[in-house]
């Protein structure tokens, strides 16, 4: 079932209240844009995608437009990511099993959303670096297609860097490390809180990388630990990272399962019906 947010107004920062007339107006003012710029994109009534967008901008209409283009042009442009994402696929169901991707069921105390992102859960010489970001996005759209509150409480990722190798590292090279930090930073959701944990020494090189693409805002919220999480008295972690919740297999297991019921949802995805 989806989680929504009916009342108003609704703040969305920088003194900025969602209300009623301003949320209708602004929806119109895109779908009228999206239709001489886009046609060919298809956003259902029932999509919250438009809003998500001007909530992460702050009703910004321009920056909207911006980030929109850029999110549209990234699932035209990247298939290796969002094309053929059937979760039926024997490649993905692996990756869905081995959980590289894992939402926490519980908000944290902020109502921000928790996901663990295992960096190095896979095995660099069996799967692609292409389909563990797939594995990513897939899970990422769902999440946001079901609770519509994290567009406005936003997301907290904590990387979970046990067990790195070289090999991980090698199916990083700097190209990808730019698609994917541009991924994140024009995705309609606000990432709040970008936490590394177990991080060995040697990996810092890579981490480097990946701030040099960042914008000077998303360094601000970069945290770089050895060990435990800094969000651990905001939230019940999993047992991998000190906590009590569900382990890693388990949310790996709810997860693969909330994909695959919502099937028809990345279908209609792949004829550009953006129903997030």
């Amino acid at each position: 079932m989806r989680q929504e947010i009916t009342s108003a107004p609704v703040p969305v920062g920088n003194g900025v209240e969602e209300t009623i007339e301003l949320r209708t107006a602004s929806i119109a003012t895109i779908e009228q844009w999206l239709q001489l710029e886009r046609p060919s994109v298809q956003i259902p009534p029932e999509s919250k995608l438009i809003l998500y967008f001007l909530r992460t901008t702050k009703y910004n209409i321009d920056k909207t437009k911006q980030k929109l283009t850029t999110f549209l042009k990234n699932r035209e442009k990247l298939t290796e990511w969002f094309g053929d994402r059937d979760p039926l696929r024997p490649e993905l169901q692996e990756l869905f099993d081995i959980g590289v991707f894992l939402p926490l069921l519980q908000k944290d105390q902020l109502n921000r959303q928790v996901v663990i992102v295992r960096t190095s859960a896979h095995d660099p010489k069996r799967h692609k670096q292409d389909n563990v970001f797939k594995v990513d996005k897939m899970i990422l759209d769902l999440l946001m297609h079901l609770d519509e509150t994290i567009s406005l409480h936003g997301v907290v990722a904590i990387f979970d860097m046990q067990g790195v190798t070289l090999g991980h590292a090698l199916q990083l090279p700097p190209s990808m490390i730019k698609k994917s930090v541009e991924s994140w930073e024009n995705y309609p959701c606000k990432p709040k809180l970008l936490e590394f944990v177990n991080v060995p020494i040697h990996v810092n090189i890579v981490l480097n990388v990946f701030r040099s693409f960042m914008s000077a805002k998303l360094k601000e919220r970069v945290i770089i630990s050895k060990k435990g999480s800094t969000i651990e008295d905001l939230v019940n972690l999993p047992p991998e990272l000190g906590g009590s919740g569900e382990t890693y297999q388990q949310l790996a297991d709810h997860w693969k399962q909330l994909v695959l019921t919502n099937a028809p949802f990345y279908a209609r995805m792949q004829q550009n019906v953006f129903d997030l």
